[in-house]
C-alpha cells in the first residue's frame, strides 16, 4: 500500500535528484512535492498532517508520478502546471501568460506595515504592472474603501488579471488599464504599488528554466539598454510624482537589486519596509520625497549625479 505521505517523500526526493529550480511559491522540494501531490489527488494543500496515512489507489499514484515527470520534464513552474498559484492565503488564476504571484509587497499588505501610511481618507490606488492582477486583488481585500486601477503593457496579463478579479469578485472596484508604464495612470492616487520588471543584465543571463518559462517583460529591467536592471524604474520616478496625491505613497519592489537602485538613485530618500526576504527589498518613496531635488535630479535620459547621500530607514 501506497500512502499520500510516501508519494510526497517519493517526490520530493525526485525533484531533488533532478536539480529543478523553486522560487515560485515554494523554497524547497519537499514543499514542492507536497503541493504537487496534494493538488493532483484533489486534496486539501495546507493540511498534510491530516491525509498523511491516506492509501492512495494505482490510477492517483500514477497521476502523481505524471505530474512530478512533467515538472522535472518541462522545468515549468509549478504554477503552470495547476494553473494555480497562492499568495498570502488567496488563490490566484496562473498561466504562462503572467509570471507567477510571489511579490514581497503582499506582505506589507496583509501584515497592516502600509496602514499607517494611508491617508485618513485614501480612496484611489494603483497596480502597475499588475501581470495577473494578485496585488490589485490582496489591496482591494485590504482596504475595502480604495477603488484601486490596475495596469499593465500586456494585453495577455490583464486578460489573466481579469479571471482574478471575477475570481474574488471585485470587478466593481477594480479596474484594468492597459498602457506602458504611467500611461495608463489616471489623475493621482493615495497609494501606488509596483512591482516592475528589475532583474539586471547579469542575472538575466544566469536565470534557470523556470524563471526562463516566465514572460521576460516582466522580469527584465534592462530592455531600454540599460544592464542594471533599473530602465522601467528611472521612467517611473521620474514622472510619478504628478500622480499622487497630497500625501500618497510608492511602494516600490526591487527585489535583489538594492545596489544598482542605491547606485542609480543616490539622493533619494526611501524607507525600506521588512519582509521575509530580509529589509532591503521593498521600499517606500512619499510624494514629498519624489517632488524634491533628489527626484528633479534624475534626467530625461536615466542618469543621476554621481554624488549626494542615500536615504536609510
Amino acid at each position: 500500500m501506497t500512502t499520500v505521505l510516501q508519494l510526497v517523500e517519493d517526490a520530493a526526493a525526485r525533484l531533488d535528484a533532478a536539480g529543478v529550480a523553486f522560487g515560485h511559491g515554494t523554497t524547497n522540494a519537499w514543499d514542492e512535492a507536497a503541493w504537487l501531490v496534494l493538488w493532483r489527488l484533489d486534496l486539501p494543500l495546507d493540511d498534510l498532517d491530516a491525509v498523511a496515512a491516506r492509501v492512495v489507489d494505482t490510477a492517483g499514484q500514477a497521476a502523481v508520478r505524471a505530474l512530478v515527470d512533467a515538472r522535472i520534464a518541462s522545468r515549468k513552474p509549478a504554477a503552470y502546471l495547476t494553473g494555480e498559484a497562492w499568495l498570502q492565503g488567496v488563490a490566484f488564476t496562473v498561466d504562462e501568460r503572467v509570471i507567477v504571484p510571489r511579490s514581497l509587497i503582499a506582505e506589507v499588505i496583509a501584515d497592516g506595515t502600509l496602514d499607517a501610511w494611508l491617508a485618513a481618507d485614501a480612496a484611489r490606488a494603483l497596480d502597475l504592472c499588475t501581470g495577473g492582477g494578485s496585488l490589485a486583488v490582496l489591496a482591494a481585500l485590504a482596504w475595502p474603501a480604495l477603488a484601486i486601477d490596475a495596469a499593465d503593457l500586456c494585453p495577455d496579463a490583464l486578460a489573466v488579471a481579469a479571471i482574478n478579479v471575477r475570481r474574488h469578485g471585485l470587478e466593481g472596484r477594480v479596474t484594468l488599464r492597459q498602457g506602458d508604464g504611467l500611461a495608463a495612470a489616471r489623475g493621482a492616487y493615495d497609494l501606488i504599488l509596483c512591482n516592475p520588471p528589475y532583474v539586471n543584465r547579469v542575472a538575466m543571463d544566469a536565470l534557470p528554466p523556470e524563471y526562463r518559462a516566465e514572460p521576460a517583460l516582466a522580469l527584465d529591467g534592462n530592455r531600454e539598454g540599460g544592464r542594471d536592471g533599473m530602465d522601467f524604474v528611472r521612467r517611473l520616478l521620474a514622472g510619478v510624482a504628478p500622480h499622487l496625491g497630497p500625501q500618497g505613497v510608492l511602494v516600490l519592489e526591487i527585489g535583489h537589486e538594492r545596489a544598482h537602485f542605491d547606485a542609480a538613485f543616490p539622493r533619494l530618500e526611501a524607507v525600506w519596509l521588512p519582509t521575509s526576504a530580509g529589509d532591503d527589498q521593498v521600499l517606500l518613496l512619499t510624494r514629498e520625497a519624489l517632488a524634491g531635488d533628489a527626484a528633479t535630479a534624475i534626467r530625461s535620459d536615466g542618469s543621476t549625479p554621481a554624488a549626494g547621500r542615500k536615504g536609510r530607514a
